[in-house]
């Protein structure tokens, strides 16, 4: 079965940093994407970042550039996400999700609908 988990939340202050990690099991790692969403009370679960594990290729979205980076660990089977200045309106729930990305990139692969599996979300909450 395909599980994948994400943890690494917690409560920082603005201009804080956090690290989440997305853990993988259960399919061909090297041929999915790993996308990063968040969802806020009251708002839509949307896109962070996504990476391919093919080709390495990554994705932000504006509000992310710049202040966050995606990164994958083959081996290991790990999608980091590394949060810096962190502001409030960061504030989420993030999730970690997959899905085969064979002939595509991770820029094609950002919209909710896009992915397969996901993960449970990990609270992040920065305060002013």
């Amino acid at each position: 079965d395909v599980q994948l988990q994400a943890f690494g939340g917690g409560l920082v202050e603005a201009g804080g940093s956090l690290r989440l990690s997305c853990a993988a099991s259960g399919f061909s790692f090297d041929e999915y994407a790993i996308g990063w969403f968040r969802q806020a009370p009251g708002k839509r679960r949307s896109v962070v970042a996504s990476i391919s594990n093919i080709d390495g290729s990554t994705y932000y979205t504006d509000s992310a550039k710049g202040r966050f980076t995606v990164s994958s660990d083959n081996a290991e089977r790990k999608v980091y996400l590394q949060m810096n200045s962190l502001k409030p309106e960061d504030t989420a729930v993030y999730y970690c999700a997959t899905v085969m990305i064979v002939g595509r990139t991770a820029k094609d692969v950002i919209q909710e609908g896009s992915y397969d599996y996901w993960g449970q979300g990990t609270q992040v909450t920065v305060s002013s």
